[in-house]
Order: C-alpha cells, then structure tokens, then sequence
C-alpha cells in the first residue's frame, strides 16, 4: 500500500499576516526617493530674491540723508596781546574764509572781537586790518558788522568770524540706539554705518544746489569746436617734421 506523502501547510494566521507585511517592505524604497525629491525640491525654492534685497529697508542713505540746512559758519582768529597788525599766516587764513563766504553767502559777515581778555587791546585794532581785508575782498562795507563778546576770564580770547549760509549736512554720527550683536543673526547693518561717508560726502559738495537742480549748461567755444571739426575732418592734420 502506497502512502502519499502529506503536505504540511502554514497556519492561516501566520500566513495572512506574512502577506500583510510584504506591501509595507515594497513601499520603503518608494518613501526614500519621495522623500529626497521633495528635499531637493525645496531647495530649489529658496527666496534667493529676499536675500539679496533684504538690505534695501535698512539703507543707511535712508538713516542718515543728506540735506540742506541753515549753518552758521566761524573761524576763531587767535591773537596774541602783542599784536599790532595781521601777521601772512593770518591773511591767508581769513582770506580763505571771506572766499568761502562769497561763494556761499550774501548775508552778514561778522566781526566779533573780545571785551575784557588780556589781549583785547590788540583784537581791537587788529578789526581794521580784517575790514580793509574784507573790503579788498569785495565784501560791500554795509554787510560787515563788528561787535564785541565779554569773555568769561581775562585769558586771551580770539577773534570770531562768522556768516550764515545753506550748507549740505546731515545728523550727527555716534548713535548706537541698540547693540550691534543683536544684528549678527539676521545679517542687517547698525545704526552708525554710512553716517561718516555720508558726512564727508556732504562736506565734500562744493555746490549744495546741486543737490537739488543740476547747473546750466556754459557757452560753447565756437573757435575750439571749429577746431576739432577740423581735426577729424582731416584738414587740421600738422606734420610730425
């Protein structure tokens, strides 16, 4: 008599529970490269744009602008007590001034000379060689005004002068309103920064209207363009003997 082998099978539990897990193994692969895709995907997002403009609210020509103010411009003239008259030195420091003052101004030019100080006496007279000097200068006399200062002691005190003009300025520098390691992680400048090449450009404006209309165009040299009209016409060509 023959016996058929039998066939051992796997418990139906244990068998159902095996195909449960093989869709769970298959899908891991498929996460991965899902996961990577959306990684790089977002990088690929990055507001590059708000980076590179994210300085523009915090421009420091908004911080410290440039403007035009009414300012007061002095030279302190220092005199010693036994001065008679102004020594070269001297004429060319207010002579440099009084140009400044024409080119700036057409107000009041003042002449304030101490009252009280040791050396009072000799800024007295020297006033009349500033006069004759501003009046060389082409300052009209009825724009000069001379007055006199008390002084707080009696040490020798300088001779002020002094005019009003429109000047190119801006505010002060030196202003730290929060501490500057407060910026390092979203990467802005601090309050103070550009205030000093703002201040020299201002300083350095030899016109301050320019800042607010250009200047008018200067007369054509006719002889001159003639000439270079020549030059590239080829008729104005000299020879190199």
């Amino acid at each position: 008599m023959t016996q058929t082998p039998m066939t051992q099978t796997q418990p139906e539990g244990k068998f159902s529970a095996m195909t449960r897990r093989r869709p769970l193994l298959s899908l891991r692969p498929v996460l991965a490269l899902a996961l990577a895709a959306a990684v790089l995907q977002g990088c690929g997002n990055v507001d590059r744009d708000g980076m590179a403009t994210g300085s523009i609210a915090n421009d420091y020509r908004l911080r410290h602008p440039i403007s035009l103010a009414e300012v007061e411009h002095t030279l302190d003239l220092p005199v010693a007590s036994g001065d008679q008259r102004m020594i070269l030195t001297m004429t060319d420091t207010v002579s440099g001034f009084v140009q400044d003052y024409r080119k700036r101004s057409s107000g009041v030019f003042r002449v304030e000379y101490p009252a009280g100080a040791a050396n009072s006496a000799a800024a007295y007279g020297m006033r009349r060689d500033i006069r004759r000097l501003l009046t060389q200068a082409g300052v009209p006399a009825p724009r000069i005004v001379e007055t006199s200062y008390q002084t707080a002691s009696s040490a020798p005190a300088p001779i002020r002068l002094s005019y009003v003009a429109t000047t190119a300025m801006t505010n002060e520098c030196g202003q730290w309103p929060e501490d500057i390691a407060n910026n390092t992680m979203s990467n802005e400048n601090w309050y103070n920064f550009g205030c000093a090449s703002q201040n020299n450009l201002a300083a350095q404006l030899d016109n301050p209207m320019d800042l607010v209309a250009p200047r008018a165009m200067t007369p054509i040299d006719a002889q001159n363009r003639t000439k270079v009209i020549q030059i590239y016409r080829g008729q104005g060509k000299t020879s190199n003997n």
